[in-house]
């Protein structure tokens, strides 16, 4: 398929968008907001230049949208100055430098010039990919993480990249993957997992993990993969570059063999790519063709959570899922990947059976239970996970004790901006108790900091309660149940699906 620039001297006309659009291949979701500390300046260029660019890719959404088995074989005149710009700003200004010191108020001194030599340099194959900074950042788990950081021109160019490559893929994406999509979060997985298990008869439970993940990506098949819709040569080969710029650690340079570069704007999107063809079509058509009962899917990122109505199912796709990871140099990790009993019947089966209580899986920082309401029926409960609770409590104590000697006022204010953003991301229904748990460790380690400032304190727990009230958040509800905003996202009933009233992100329909 050759899609290039369209010529045309009409002028562009602003049309609304039909109340019932045709359903695209990937689940409309909310819009998601900005990127924090850029905001002025996005508004101030969301002009016609940032119209044009939407309307652009619109073109390139509908292209990949109607002719799902064609290769664009023009993308790069996509990444023009107008978007480089546009990437530049989405940026955060405060983020590390690369290897080679750039920040984002240098390159803003002369940001016109600069942009329009980086813009000559990717369209006349003179632009090089720099290698990544190599830093380690601590896992909950007490081991490190190995981190890239880029330098700032490599950057922009992803990031205008993603843009384009975006419009492409989130036509092909399945409704079941989550991680690192546009108007789609932890928040969403989370839900369509909980109306899956608590609406279907899923029985079982495949916690699955794949280990080493972005550091065990073959680039032969990920080239393979993106060429199955990416025809341009030059973004192949853009690409390429990225995969294979290695990393600086002490001075010497190490080149990448396999892998996504993590910390890297692309790399989401490339490890997408890599599971869509290796997981997600694979996983769908298993599900068409070989589930007996009720099977479900979310899968955020690398970590995918199966659930099956049939213990046979179960089994047979985790010996299966291990044969396919196999065939493309990846492997389920030995301690994270389990397969349990879980569900709405299970805590009945296994009491009639003489065992104990159902198990549990954690799955983006929560751990799931089955739990009982008020009423006695069954409900997913979810509660904050213990060990990243403890390494979340372990950074504040170390950051107390840098600023021991700041005055109340300023501490409470920092904590309390701490507080709020652990809530944010925790506050759903059946978890106030690890809430109220977090804030109280919080409030005792603020207690013992200033305790800790001179021998004579005798701040009381009394006096210290009325403290945390002045500055800390009370623990509250902040999410609804899953079950209404999952509705409220998808008010519609889907062709197929086996979860009312739409059962496409829970992994019931058979898009």
């Amino acid at each position: 398929m050759m899609y290039g620039p369209e010529k045309s001297d009409s002028p562009t006309v602003a049309v609304k968008s039909a109340n019932k659009p045709a359903r695209a291949g990937a689940e409309s979701m909310e819009p998601r907001g900005g990127t924090k500390g850029n905001m002025e300046q996005l508004r101030s260029r969301r002009t016609q230049s940032r119209e044009r660019l939407y309307q652009q890719l619109g073109r390139v959404r509908s292209a990949a949208r109607q002719r799902k088995k064609e290769r664009f074989t023009s993308l790069l005149h996509h990444v023009s100055v107008e978007q480089l710009r546009n990437a530049c700003f989405c940026l955060k200004r405060n983020s590390a430098a690369g290897i080679d010191g750039v920040t984002w108020q240098d390159y803003e001194r002369d940001l016109e010039t600069n942009l329009v030599e980086l813009h000559r340099r990717i369209h006349r194959n003179a632009y090089q990919a720099q290698p990544s900074r190599r830093r380690y950042i601590p896992k909950a788990d007490g081991k490190l993480r190995p981190l890239g950081i880029a330098s700032l021109e490599d950057k922009i160019v992803q990031r205008a990249l993603v843009e384009v490559l975006n419009a492409i893929y989130e036509e092909d994406f399945k409704g079941f993957s989550y991680g690192f999509r546009p108007k789609r979060g932890q928040h969403d997985a989370l839900d369509a997992l909980a109306v899956g298990i608590t609406r279907t008869k899923v029985k079982w439970i495949l916690d699955a993990d794949i280990s080493k993940f972005f550091d065990t990506v073959n680039h032969d098949w990920l080239i393979r993969f993106l060429e199955h819709r990416i025809g341009d040569a030059r973004v192949i080969r853009l690409i390429d570059k990225w995969l294979k710029a290695g990393f600086m650690e002490d001075g010497a340079v190490t080149a990448t063999e396999e892998g996504t570069p993590q910390g890297a704007v692309i790399s989401p999107l490339l490890a997408n790519i890599y599971l869509h063809y290796v997981f997600d079509l694979w996983a769908d058509q298993w599900r068409k063709r070989h589930a007996r009962g009720d099977m479900i899917i979310v899968r955020y990122a690398d970590d995918i959570v199966i659930g099956f109505e049939s213990p046979a199912d179960a089994k047979r796709f985790h010996q299966d899922f291990r044969t396919r990871l196999a065939q493309f140099s990846l492997t389920l990790h030995p301690e994270k990947t389990r397969l349990l009993e879980f569900g709405r019947f299970t805590a009945t089966n296994r009491a009639r059976r003489g065992e104990g209580k159902p198990e549990t899986f954690n799955f983006l920082g929560f751990t799931h239970i089955c739990g009982r309401s008020r009423r006695g029926d069954f409900q997913l409960k979810r509660k904050s996970r213990r060990d990243r609770m403890m390494t979340k409590l372990k950074e504040i104590k170390d950051e107390l004790r840098q600023r021991m000697h700041q005055s109340i006022p300023s501490l409470g204010k920092w904590l309390g901006q701490v507080v709020s953003g652990y809530f944010a991301y925790h506050a759903v229904p059946s978890n106030s108790r690890s809430l109220g748990a977090f804030r109280h460790h919080v409030t005792d380690l603020w207690r013992r900091t200033l305790r800790r400032r001179s021998q004579r304190d005798a701040t009381t727990w009394s006096r210290m309660t009325e403290i945390a009230d002045s500055y800390l958040p009370i623990p509250r509800i902040l999410h609804p149940w899953p079950s209404v905003r999952f509705i409220a996202k998808h008010p519609r009933w889907e062709p197929g699906a086996r979860i009312a009233p739409a059962g496409i992100c829970a992994g019931g329909s058979q898009q």
